[in-house]
């Protein structure tokens, strides 16, 4: 048997059979695509806002396997893990001052108000809302304090920024976590007015301690004075007749102790220069 007539007898699909067979196959295509369109999966760490013809529902989706309408709901998955959001910001202080410094905050939506969020401001939230919050709290706390007191009371200027903007955040849904304001950076002519407000103090400083010293010095030494003066004041009291007499008399015994038996004379007369009686 040749291979036409093999060819030959392979049964050929009718024209009515190709008919019946597309729109299975259309009909397929589209339950699949229907089936595929009307399930949702929302990952950890987001929730799915429902958009039905364009409107916001008020449902919230969270993480897991989802049904939806297809072609007639849509779900926007929408982040609500921590975010860090950061800018440099330039306000006055009290004393009108130029104050620059760099802010960074953590902040995160409100799971269960993201379709809220989104009806209001939409995804662009950190342009729109945090950015402009963080310049609104720094200026409104900044003018309270002068430039020194941002410096001193750093901690305290640090939690007023915080209280601030945490409830500027909050009617927008979102929770502010922490807050860090760097360095408080000023004008480089009030750096100079600092610097030598310092040199001034510390001048002063020295010379307050340099009197000190020396009004301690000479305290000690009128103290001293004193103590000498006392001392030959007692001195003095304590030189009595009986001292003197005592003393005529050691001074006769060392004048026997030296004597070599003969008394000298002098002239009128042979008296002798020891007294005796003065002895006894």
């Amino acid at each position: 048997m040749d291979k036409e007539k093999v060819v030959n007898m392979v049964p050929k699909p009718s024209h009515k059979a190709v008919k019946m067979l597309v729109p299975l196959v259309v009909a397929g295509l589209i339950l699949l695509i229907t089936a595929l369109n009307s399930v949702v999966i929302v990952q950890a760490g987001t929730r799915g806002i429902v958009l039905q013809l364009g409107a916001v529902k008020p449902l919230v989706m969270n993480p897991g396997f989802h049904f939806k309408i297809p072609f007639i709901q849509q779900v926007i998955p929408v982040d609500v893990r921590v975010t860090k959001a950061q800018s440099d910001q330039t306000a006055a202080s009290k004393d009108l001052q130029t104050v620059t410094t760099t802010v960074a905050v953590n902040f995160h939506l409100v799971p269960d108000d993201v379709n809220k969020l989104y009806q209001n401001v939409g995804l662009a939230y950190e342009d729109r809302i945090v950015a402009p919050a963080i310049g609104e709290a720094v200026k409104a706390v900044t003018a309270q304090y002068t430039a020194e007191e941002l410096i001193s009371k750093r901690s305290e200027v640090s939690s007023k920024v915080k209280e601030t903007l945490a409830s500027k955040l909050s009617t927008y849904f979102m929770t502010l976590d922490e807050i860090n304001i760097t360095e408080f950076k000023f004008s480089n002519e009030y750096n100079n007015a600092i610097e030598q407000k310092q040199i001034a103090e510390q001048n002063a400083l020295k010379a307050k301690l340099d009197l000190q010293r020396i009004t301690v010095e000479a305290q000690q030494k009128i103290e001293q004075a004193k103590a000498e003066a006392e001392s030959l004041r007692l001195q003095k009291q304590e030189v009595t007749q009986e001292l003197i007499d005592l003393r005529k008399i050691e001074a006769q015994m060392k004048a026997i102790e030296k004597w070599d038996g003969k008394l000298p004379t002098v002239t009128g007369g042979a008296t002798p220069f020891i007294d005796i009686n003065q002895v006894k």
